[in-house]
């Protein structure tokens, strides 16, 4: 009769950690293992809002007066059969000195009041885990990514169209400087020519006119050039 009353207990520990998981954690996945299989109580698939699943835990409860550390290397097994992340073990009964929840030996075990505390700090942490996963996933694709980029065809074309470009920018500029070197030597000689002109037109009018012609500075000697010439 206490076997039974103990195992009555259980189911309905049982049934309202289930029914408060699936309250808190909608989007979750709350199962119950039946009765007799082995693997736990409750398997609880943690997921995001958009649906990601971030991790497995699995609960077992135990409404009972005495603790035995037999418990845990059983869970652990179960944890192992489930391929779940994390498991709890939510108990009446529970070791001398314990308070609330902790770890023992990779199992977090817990009292009654405080299964639902522990619920949300370890969902948290799987959804904070698979995030960082995610994170460096993403970093190690855009590595790939960027790799395939930089040793690929597509790459070596850009470099090559943009070095082309910049040969043919050169090219053009090396032609104009040769074709504006031309045409400065052409109008350099142009004007020396025309100031020639000037200058033999300017002697042909003095002898005619003589000293009535007027000076015209910019064809004269210099004044020191001058007085040397009159010495």
């Amino acid at each position: 009769m206490e076997q039974g009353s103990q195992q009555t207990q259980g189911d309905v520990l049982e049934l309202e950690l289930e029914g408060m998981f699936k309250r808190e954690f909608p989007f979750d996945v709350i199962e119950a293992v039946s009765t007799g299989v082995r693997g736990g109580d409750i398997i609880q698939t943690v997921k995001t809002q958009s649906g990601r699943t971030c991790g497995i835990i699995l609960w077992e409860t135990k409404r009972v007066k005495n603790w035995s550390d037999s418990w845990i290397a059983k869970l652990k097994d179960d944890q192992r059969d489930a391929k779940a992340d994390l498991a709890v073990l939510v108990s009446e009964a529970l070791p001398p000195g314990f308070h609330h929840f902790r770890q023992i030996n990779g199992v977090w075990v817990t009292d009654i009041p405080s299964a639902l505390s522990l619920a949300l700090a370890l969902r948290m942490a799987l959804i904070q885990t698979a995030n960082a996963k995610e994170v460096e996933s993403g970093k190690d694709d855009k590595k790939d990514l960027i790799y395939r980029y930089v040793t690929g065809p597509e790459f070596r074309n850009r470099v090559t169209a943009i070095v082309e470009g910049f040969r043919a920018m050169k090219e053009d500029l090396e032609s104009e400087r040769r074709a504006m070197q031309k045409i400065w030597a052409s109008r350099e000689k142009q004007i020396e020519r025309i100031i020639s002109n000037t200058a033999g037109m300017y002697g042909d009018l003095e002898g005619l006119a003589g000293p009535s012609l007027p000076q015209i500075k910019i064809l004269e000697l210099p004044e020191a050039n001058q007085d040397e010439n009159k010495q």
